[in-house]
């Protein structure tokens, strides 16, 4: 059901051309690119949001999250035409020899969901008890895959307020040393620089990447849709031809 990802470059020049922006206009405007450059103001808003989203979150959802973040560059690809192919082979084997004759395929299938829903198949399940579990497993696949990618969402949401702490921690920092000037530079940067921090990588990485993470899995549930439909449509005798043109009308 999916082939090897390939590098998704457009994530790459996004990110490149949304930092690109944001450095440029401060040299534009006379200022200097290491002023931007804050361990400190780093320090809290990447390990403030890392710390509220650990605590929100539970420990598979969060791994799982983390684990996902990896297809921004390198989504999982979709192998629609496979799975049809697949399906349609499956539909023409049940014609001519019988749903048992399919048995012998279920161990080749790579995919556990499609083992899984073969299996059922070749067991004789009525069609419509067959559409009804599989679709609990879509349901709760769904639901946890929506979950993890929420990981990235709720960063988004923690940051600018992180952000807004550490800005406020600059000040702080700055009140309490008035009367040595050599001081107030430091916080002062800190400060604001927190905040860019902050509402930055909220709205150039974070939101983002969860959004485009929830478009990815929406997709991967679309295609186990596609799979159910078919298999549903060998169970009740179809025509692979008329699975096949079926199937080929969902978008991925």
């Amino acid at each position: 059901m999916q082939s090897k990802p390939v590098f998704d470059r457009i994530s790459l020049i996004g990110l490149v051309l949304g930092m690109l922006a944001i450095v440029g206009g401060q040299v534009l405007e006379g200022g200097h690119v290491a002023s931007l450059v804050q361990p400190t103001a780093f320090l809290i808003v990447v390990g403030g949001t890392l710390g509220a989203v650990m605590l929100q979150s539970p420990l598979p959802v969060f791994v799982t999250g983390m684990k996902m973040g990896g297809w921004i560059f390198n989504p999982p690809m979709l192998a629609q035409s496979d799975l049809i192919a697949a399906v349609v082979r499956w539909g023409q084997t049940s014609r001519k020899e019988g749903l048992l004759a399919l048995e012998r395929q279920v161990a080749s299938v790579a995919d556990p969901f499609a083992r899984k829903g073969l299996q059922l198949l070749v067991d004789g399940i009525e069609p419509h008890n067959l559409r009804e579990v599989l679709e609990v497993e879509i349901d709760n696949y769904e639901r946890q895959m929506k979950l993890a990618a929420r990981v990235w969402e709720s960063a988004g949401g923690y940051a600018p307020t992180i952000g807004i702490i550490g800005a406020v921690m600059g000040l702080i920092h700055v009140m309490e040393n008035l009367s040595d000037p050599t001081k107030l530079g430091a916080g002062i940067a800190v400060a604001f620089v927190a905040t860019i921090y902050g509402v930055g990588s909220a709205n150039l990485i974070f939101l983002p990447v969860a959004k485009k993470l929830q478009a990815h899995v929406q997709r991967l549930v679309t295609l186990r849709e596609m799979l159910v439909d078919g298999l549903v449509g060998i169970a009740n005798g179809d025509n692979p031809r008329i699975i096949e043109s079926r199937l080929q009308g969902y978008a991925l």
